[in-house]
């Protein structure tokens, strides 16, 4: 469905994300015709003129637009446009308007402003849209982190409200506009085979595991002053913990699913510092921009609770961190075990662990259920045995939209579904007070790892899902 004409204002337009996400997500929005009536307004401190925007755009999309049609390309230069970030507020607004001129949708567009620029720098842009006046008949997506303690989150959301209404905001989460993470909503609440089981009684922990490859060669000043915690799992990690845990919305639509989501939020019991594991990769504190003395996690494994009915008693066990063994995104639900008593001694039951439901959060959505079957022949000998779903098997692969181009579009439209609230937001900081202010030692771990070691204890006698056992399957193999 085609949208209403939309001025994009992308500030920071000449960084790495707008380089590698949001330019080629925004022509693929245009190409599908999802997102048709469109301006682009390109503003950063780097010198450049349009044609420069526009050549930095084209060699973009080439790069990092996968398999587009750059037939496409010739229709969507023409809406791109440029605002030198020395011109200031006038100059943004003349460009804002030029370009809704020459396009004649000037007094009709609405404007959606992404603020891809240190979070430093956010409050900066968002006086800057007022001044420019800018700030009426328009969204704004704001990245994070959003605060990093209770104290400045309130500060910011503050500002923040000075001079936009929190409807018009709009704070992103590119892991909740991924496929298989809103899959999970239509999983549990479109089937009745897995919604009368989605509690206490038979779950017996819940893992969400994104650990991580890459380092932090050029981010170790920002993470500095940010670390694991603060990075990933409050604005992420905690959010698809939401989406697993929250009750049934009275609908799909944004307030609904938001007010579920905030009532997990509520329900959450404070992280205490014995349940939580730091860890910081050996050799961190050699990079460039860190401290030799540094204690910022690089790392980091969480047990948490979600006080409530459905919850009580089920542990979550939350874990990222920076060059681990492998880049993954994990949410693992361990079912309880049966009794074995009627089953032989040597049957192989219970010897792979528990059934287990995964979704893998990648860009390629998958989904696995393992469970115990019996091997044929003689004898009951029980082996571990799984279904698999992949998303790139079916007639639908193509339609998947990237996470940012996703998220892109519902703010276009005003959907709020996948985005966090300044309550929610709060939140979180409030119940990560006690970890924050007398946080566990950091331990180190060695590059190409799983962790530290302490990983192991905070989960017995569970065990963590990664690394796998078995892969996942390609069905193209032979034999598969």
């Amino acid at each position: 469905m085609a949208t209403a004409p939309t001025t994009v204002v992308l500030f920071g337009a000449t960084g790495d994300l707008s380089r590698r996400k949001l330019l080629p997500g925004l022509m693929h929005l245009f190409e599908t015709g999802l997102v048709d009536q469109i301006q682009v307004v390109g503003t950063s401190l780097d010198e450049l003129d349009r044609d420069g925007f526009v050549d930095f755009a084209r060699k973009a999309v080439e790069e990092f637009g996968g398999e587009r049609d750059l037939t496409v390309w010739d229709d969507f230069a023409p809406r791109l446009h440029w605002a030198p970030g020395a011109e200031g507020p006038n100059g943004l607004r003349r460009a804002v308007e030029d370009a809704e001129k020459a396009a004649g949708v000037f007094g009709e567009s609405q404007r959606l402003h992404y603020l891809s620029v240190p979070p430093k720098a956010a409050l900066a842009v968002v006086h800057e849209l007022e001044e420019a006046g800018l700030a009426e008949r328009s969204r704004i997506i704001m990245e994070k982190p959003f605060g990093v303690d209770l104290a400045s989150a309130v500060e910011l959301n503050n500002e923040l409200h000075e001079v936009f209404a929190e409807d018009q905001i709009f704070r992103i989460d590119h892991f909740l506009g991924k496929e298989a993470a809103q899959n999970i909503l239509a999983f549990r609440f479109g089937n009745g085979l897995f919604e009368p089981i989605w509690h206490r009684n038979h779950i017996d922990h819940i893992q969400i595991d994104v650990p991580e490859s890459l380092g932090l060669e050029q981010r170790a000043n920002f993470y500095e002053s940010t670390g694991a915690y603060r990075d990933m799992v409050v604005t992420h990690l905690f959010q698809i913990m939401a989406f697993t845990a929250m009750e049934p919305p009275t609908a799909l639509e944004p307030f609904a699913i938001s007010e579920e989501k905030n009532k997990v939020f509520r329900s959450m019991s404070p992280i205490e510092p014995h349940d939580v594991v730091r860890g910081q990769f050996v050799g961190y504190r050699d990079i460039p921009g860190v401290k030799p003395d540094s204690e910022t996690e690089t790392f980091i494994a969480l047990r948490c609770y979600i006080d409530n009915w459905r919850w009580a008693g089920v542990p979550f066990y939350l874990r990222t961190g920076k060059e681990m063994a492998e880049g993954a995104r994990i949410i693992s639900i361990a079912f309880r075990e049966p009794p074995r008593s009627m089953f032989p001694p040597g049957s192989g039951v219970g010897d792979h662990g528990p059934d287990h439901l995964t979704f893998d959060l990648a860009d390629r959505a998958k989904m696995s259920l393992s469970f115990y079957g019996k091997r044929p022949g003689p004898g009951m000998k029980l082996d571990k045995l799984s279904m698999q779903f992949a998303m790139g098997d079916t007639g639908w692969a193509g339609a998947v939209l990237e996470a940012y181009e996703r998220l892109i579009y519902d703010a276009i439209r005003g959907d709020r579904t996948l985005f966090t609230s300044a309550q929610g937001i709060e939140r979180l900081w409030e119940i990560s007070q006690p970890l924050l202010e007398n946080p566990p030692v950091v331990r180190p771990y060695a590059k190409g790892s799983w962790g530290p070691n302490a990983i192991h204890q905070l989960v017995a006698p569970a065990t963590w899902r990664l690394p796998f056992e078995r892969g996942w399957r390609d069905p193209n193999a032979a034999g598969a």
